[in-house]
């Protein structure tokens, strides 16, 4: 039996935003939904305006979050699910609106701002039938998943080394003084952000070496820095990680580091071989035995059995990468909605909780001076 597109919804995502193009592009790929509803900006005026845009029906155009869950939640054709793209300290608010509806969650990351923000969406989930997702797109790689599966079946060995960066350069200058950067506006605004680096950029790094390792941290030491005048939020930062088991790591994530785009790097060593991930370079993964020559892994290429093909679009040497992340966290989302799947490799809340965890854990580390925080 033919699968029906689901009905998706989006707060936040207007005009002049980033992230929620990112988002409609994605849930569009695999043909899995369709975008027929909207608060995409608290300005009415605005919201009506970007609805247009997208062909969004005026009734179905809102400026209130509260009142397109109420309504979404009444109508024989609601939506199935809402795409949460606002800042990061409004995510809270709408996530719990609409898992009180019954309505399904896709959030962006981080989870929340603050600890308060994310243990209220916690509740809420706790509470509610409908699914919660977070974003985190890089574990819909298909390499990335391949890696994990290495990872799991042992070809690694015992794990020893986990090594993650995620370098930019793009406030190496203080562009949010300008007054005309939206994006670097709130991302460098402690309330909006909550944090600087370590929440935008530095999460993805921290959950995709979790994500891959299968390994827990379970205490972790922070140099952080903020090297923009006058940036109230880190631009820089030093971690070193202790993970359960053992073994032993260390994160840098950094928006001052020119020559860098988005430089999301991941490494992990054990007993048997290691493995190296470029983001930029997605499409190929080094495997490293001990002893022997090095092997380069190829998405779509010969040799990955039922790995990472399961998530591969395109034949192999055209490449796919950021956008298609997204897309398969969207397809994954779809399938757990429609009990076609598990979702065993979405991230939710408790990515999100974990994420949460290592900025406060950061933050709390730095400021005295460098000391080890544990769980």
């Amino acid at each position: 039996m033919a699968q029906r597109r689901l009905r998706l919804g989006m707060v936040g995502g207007g005009r002049g935003a980033f992230i929620g193009a990112v988002h409609r592009i994605a849930s569009r790929i695999d043909d899995r939904w369709e975008l027929v509803a909207g608060a995409l900006s608290s300005d009415a005026e605005r919201a009506r305006a970007s609805a247009g845009d997208l062909g969004i029906a005026p009734d179905r155009a809102y400026s209130d979050f509260r009142e397109m869950a109420r309504a979404e939640a009444g109508r024989a054709d609601g939506i199935d699910a809402v795409s949460i793209v606002t800042p990061n300290h409004m995510h809270a608010d709408p996530a719990i609106a609409f898992l009180e509806a019954g309505i399904h969650v896709i959030c962006d990351k981080p989870l929340a701002a603050t600890p308060e923000q994310a243990e209220r969406i916690a509740q809420a989930v706790a509470a509610s039938k409908a699914r919660f997702v977070l974003t985190h797109n890089y574990t819909g790689y298909p390499l990335i998943r391949q890696a994990r599966e290495m990872v799991e079946r042992g070809d690694l060995g015992e794990i020893r080394l986990v090594q993650a960066e995620y370098a930019q350069d793009w406030l190496t200058e203080s562009v949010e003084t300008g007054g005309d950067n939206k994006q670097a506006a709130w991302r460098t605004n402690p309330e909006m952000a909550g944090a600087g680096a370590l929440g935008d950029i530095g999460t993805h790094a921290f959950n995709l070496l979790s994500f891959v390792s299968g390994l827990k941290v379970e205490a972790l030491l922070a140099d952080l820095q903020s090297f923009g005048a006058g940036r109230q939020v880190d631009d820089n930062g030093h971690v070193l990680l202790r993970f359960d088991g053992g073994a032993r790591g260390m994160l840098w994530a950094s928006q001052v580091a020119p020559g860098n785009e988005n430089g999301l790097r991941l490494r992990i060593y054990g007993t048997k071989a290691g493995i190296e991930w470029h983001q930029e370079n997605p499409n190929v993964l080094t495997y490293a035995p001990l002893g022997e020559p090095k092997r380069i892994v190829t998405r779509g290429g010969a040799g990955l059995g039922t790995g990472g093909n399961r998530w591969t679009r395109i034949p192999p040497g055209h490449p796919e990468g950021y956008l298609e992340g997204f897309a398969t966290i969207y397809t994954d989302a779809a399938d757990l909605i429609l009990g076609s799947g598990d979702g065993a490799l979405l991230p939710g809340i408790d990515s999100g909780l974990d994420g949460m965890w290592f900025i406060g854990a950061c933050q709390r580390s730095s400021r005295a001076g460098g000391e080890w925080v544990g769980r």
